[in-house]
């Protein structure tokens, strides 16, 4: 029987788990190399974890390693239902609350490693965590691609983290009720775009679908959809979402540097954003609030057919 120690928590409604320890050992060398370590020889361990019977197609895994960078207090390999993420803001928020949670931290800065670079965190006193994120910019505007039953949908592509295609345009209010039309309709333009071959740099794969508009509630903030790689909707506003988003209202000169920028999630929660200008983009800084919602043990019963997750996805990412 293997036990894996865990604990999980939710960032404005979306649930990260962080992985403690009882996982194999990814060796030395970047956290990009022990990322693509962990996908070629333990990606078992990361359907396990995540998918069910003891996870779903919203939890995003961060397995805790050590950081190759001296002044950073973790390293962090992100993971979800069908894959694996360059970074996560959700998910850093999560890690930090529970690191505090852990007597791991204290109040003040810090600095976490990922297969994307290092970012910096602060947790407040109050407990929110603001994410300082790895530059984020604008790859192309004004892309239109024809979208079978909708019509010519146009956008940005955009590097938070992730890979972004953002638009406005949205055949529903972004409300919750909407949420099954929403991923029907952000999963059409997933797939149109890469029909069409659109993607970012390099030809990179574009795995996240952004809506932006108008807040429903009146209080003049912004509200996002975000469709996940693994088909799933982020219930949070979307971390490395929001920072392509910066990048995007920084290069139409919708957003002053230093300006701050509330972004609501399709739940209705909400993180604060800003940036300050960076080389080719901006640098963001994103501040939300996790909760922790459980410790455990995850144990692997070698006679268990589920042991090692079932594949329940619509999509394959």
């Amino acid at each position: 029987m293997r036990q894996i120690d865990v604990i999980d928590s939710h960032t404005a409604g979306e649930p990260t788990r962080v992985v403690l320890s009882g996982f194999p050992e990814l060796g030395d060398g970047s956290l990009a190399e022990r990322r693509d370590r962990f996908r070629s020889r333990f990606d078992r361990w990361r359907s396990a974890l995540v998918c069910e019977p003891r996870g779903s197609d919203t939890l995003v895994g961060a397995l805790l390693q050590r950081p190759t960078d001296p002044g950073c207090c973790t390293g962090a390999i992100f993971f979800n239902n069908v894959g694996y993420l360059g970074m996560c803001g959700h998910g850093t928020i999560g890690v930090v609350r529970t690191l505090a949670h852990l007597g791991r931290i204290a109040p003040g800065g810090h600095r976490i490693e990922t297969p994307v670079g290092v970012v910096g965190v602060e947790l407040h006193a109050d407990g929110r965590v603001s994410v300082e994120n790895v530059e984020s910019y604008r790859c192309a505007t004004g892309v239109a691609v024809e979208v079978p039953g909708y019509g010519t949908v146009a956008g940005d592509v955009a590097w938070g983290g992730n890979w972004f295609f953002l638009t406005e345009q949205s055949p529903v209010a972004l409300e919750l009720a909407n949420a099954p039309a929403l991923t029907a309709y952000t999963l059409a333009i997933r797939h149109a775009i890469d029909a069409a071959g659109i993607g970012g740099d390099a030809g990179a794969a574009i795995d996240h679908i952004e809506i932006g508009g108008t807040a429903p509630d009146g209080s003049g903030a912004a509200r996002n959809f975000v469709l996940c790689p693994g088909g799933a909707y982020d219930r949070s506003p979307c971390g490395t979402g929001t920072c392509a988003k910066l990048a995007c209202l920084a290069a139409d000169g919708r957003l002053a540097e230093g300006e701050t920028w509330v972004q609501q999630g399709i739940l209705g929660s909400a993180f604060e954003a800003s940036y300050r200008r960076g080389g080719r983009g901006v640098l963001p800084r994103v501040t939300g609030r996790a909760w922790i919602t459980a410790r455990s043990q995850i144990l692997l019963d070698p006679e268990d057919p589920f042991a090692w997750g079932v594949d329940t996805r619509r999509e394959c990412g």
